[in-house]
């Protein structure tokens, strides 16, 4: 009975952990150009990479390859930029995004299960 309640705890942990806690490394996208360019791979239930990180008044392309069937991937958004786009399966689909400022920018599927950050320093 110990050891039932011990791995329960442990699951317990991990999930938080993974939901809540566990923050992935963020990508700087090349200051040298105008305009950058950046992939996201959308494969097993996230973005790679998931943060992305570039200066204040830089056009940004990202190109999404999206390698998972599921439903949800089919489509990212960014909400604050009011941009919107389907992705075909297994083809890179390009989204240009315009001149930002400083702040965060998130990005996700419509049900916000995959999720990315797009930090403008």
């Amino acid at each position: 009975m110990l050891i039932i309640n011990l791995i329960g705890l442990g699951l317990i942990v991990l999930i938080v952990w993974w939901f809540w806690l566990y923050q992935a490394q963020s990508t700087q996208v090349s200051d040298e150009q105008d305009n950058s360019e950046i992939t996201v791979v959308v494969e097993d239930g996230i973005y790679q990479p998931a943060h992305i990180s570039l200066l204040e008044n830089k056009a940004l392309q990202i190109n999404f390859v999206r390698k998972d069937a599921s439903p949800c991937a089919a489509t990212v958004l960014f909400p604050e930029l009011e941009i919107s786009a389907d992705l075909p399966l297994n083809k890179t689909f390009a989204v240009q995004l315009p001149l930002l400022k400083k702040g965060e920018y998130a990005f996700h599927c419509q049900m916000k299960m995959y999720s990315g950050t797009l930090v403008v320093k």
